[in-house]
């Protein structure tokens, strides 16, 4: 993949004109525009990214799961996005030669009170199209997973893992080959929406439409060009575990636990990676860094007075106070996390468990003032730009066909 022109810092970009500029190398913004070359070939557009590669920070930090939907609400925007996009995405990772490992999933009840809870991501599955989905009663998990400690659980065959890493890379070298540029240690600095001007470290470049897809940075991204997004991103740090090749030996399966759509998070799970490890966790802990991805560099005085000064995350914490508490135990405590993993793998011990040497992700949540945090995929509209405020998971899953959804909304502010 090329850098494209202006790539190295002090080479100026002054005044380059595009049609359209995409803020941010990630999964998302790649797929934009890759999705707006197709649907409008010659076009002049350039993805702007602050590091030295693509996917350096939300899109190549996370699972590698590609989701089949049955978590999200039939009708929003993200289970209709997260279905469309996981076939389109199985598809292009086919043609560009990356791996895809059909793993499937079980949801596992181990609390009789989960099973209520069980039985209604059953039918939202149903609800969203998905095929194959079987409740397992406990002989029939013992059988398929002897290891496994539950009552119930729901197999979801339709989940599988890919390496995102690779997804983006191969979205770059299709909107270079389509005529884009991908323009690399780019920082975007701010935006006069006036005159539908970008300023970045090494120049100024301007576009009729400019699509901002920033992850961590993307409130403050609007904020550049004037507008108050009415939300704030507050960071949530998750971080897995390796497990030993003894204990991975004892699964077959990818393990999720049975969602309660009250609380803010998951909770912990067992995933196999597309490399074949297997990862358990994450924990979900506020972090006061946006980009804190490695363990120890936690802080940045800015986002720490960001997220501390904000009326919505003290609102959020006197809500879940105590379950706050128990991510923090998790996080500084092997025997916290143990105990929680041991509900569904009794025989784990302490020995099988290793902090994933990436093992870390920063959840760019957008949350409101009164502390309730946006649960579907949130844009914010103007003129001249489009800005993705909220894209937690399953952006990474969705991409090809949020980036669509983008690229319409693109083309529907330029001449036809």
């Amino acid at each position: 993949m090329s850098t494209g022109p202006g790539a190295v810092p002090g080479r100026p970009v002054n005044h380059a004109e595009y049609d359209v500029v995409v803020v941010g190398g990630g999964l998302v913004g790649l797929a934009t525009a890759y999705q707006f070359l197709r649907a409008r070939p010659g076009s002049r557009v350039a993805v702007l990214e602050k590091e030295d590669a693509v996917a350096r920070h939300q899109s190549g930090h996370n699972s590698g799961v590609i989701h089949s939907g049955i978590n999200y609400v039939p009708g929003s925007l993200k289970a209709r996005l997260c279905r469309e996009g996981a076939a389109e995405l199985v598809s292009f990772a086919a043609d560009h030669g990356i791996d895809v490992d059909r793993t499937g999933k079980l949801i596992v009840a181990v609390d009789p009170d989960e099973l209520p809870r069980l039985a209604m991501y059953h039918e939202r599955g149903t609800a969203n199209g998905l095929a194959g989905l079987r409740i397992l009663q406990a002989p029939e998990l013992r059988e398929r997973e002897p290891h496994l400690t539950g009552l119930r659980a729901l197999e979801v065959p339709e989940t599988a893992v890919v390496d995102y890493r690779a997804v983006a890379r191969a979205y770059a070298d299709q909107v270079e080959a389509l005529g884009g540029q991908v323009l690399l240690r780019h920082e975007v600095l701010g935006y006069d929406p006036e005159r539908r001007e970008v300023s970045t470290n090494v120049g100024r470049l301007r576009a009729k439409v400019v699509v901002f897809c920033g992850g961590t940075q993307s409130d403050r991204l609007a904020r550049s060009g004037g507008d108050d997004p009415g939300v704030r991103i507050v960071p949530f740090r998750g971080r897995y575990h390796v497990l030993s090749a003894r204990a991975q030996a004892l699964l077959g399966s990818t393990v999720y636990p049975v969602p309660d759509p009250r609380l803010p998070f998951l909770g912990v799970h067992f995933t196999r990676r597309f490399d074949g490890t297997m990862w358990a966790g994450p924990n979900a802990l506020l972090v006061l860094s946006r980009e804190g991805y490695i363990h120890g560099q936690k802080f940045d005085a800015r986002d720490a007075w960001n997220s501390l000064s904000y009326p919505g995350l003290w609102r959020l914490g006197l809500e879940f106070w105590r379950d706050g508490v128990g991510e923090l135990r998790r996080d500084v405590s092997t025997a916290a996390m143990l105990r929680e993993l041991r509900r569904y793998l009794p025989e784990l011990e302490a020995a099988d468990l290793d902090r994933a040497p990436e093992g870390t992700g920063v959840r760019a949540q957008a949350m409101r003032p009164d502390g309730t945090l946006v649960d579907d995929f949130l844009l914010h509209e103007t003129a001249g730009a489009v800005f993705v405020l909220n894209a937690p998971s399953p952006a990474a899953t969705a991409s090809l066909a949020i980036g669509r959804l983008l690229a319409a909304k693109v083309s529907d502010r330029l001449p036809a």
